[in-house]
């Protein structure tokens, strides 16, 4: 079973191992969710990404940073 958009904190751990020098909050919305959707166990459908799924990701990512 792949991730999904709503699997905020799964990603927000994936991406802190695959991009552990960035600071999530200098991470511009469209590159944050194209980088969701690099990861190899993603399996979603790319459109169904919004504004807040992104924020969630994000706040998600800077408390894993922590």
């Amino acid at each position: 079973m792949g991730l999904k958009w709503t699997d905020s904190l799964e990603i927000a751990i994936a991406l802190n191992e695959a991009h552990p020098e960035v600071d999530p909050l200098q991470v511009r919305f469209t590159d944050l969710a194209q980088w969701v959707r690099e990861l190899p166990e993603f399996d979603d459908d790319p459109q169904r990404c919004g504004e807040k799924i992104l924020e969630a990701i994000q706040m998600a990512w800077l408390e894993e940073k922590d």
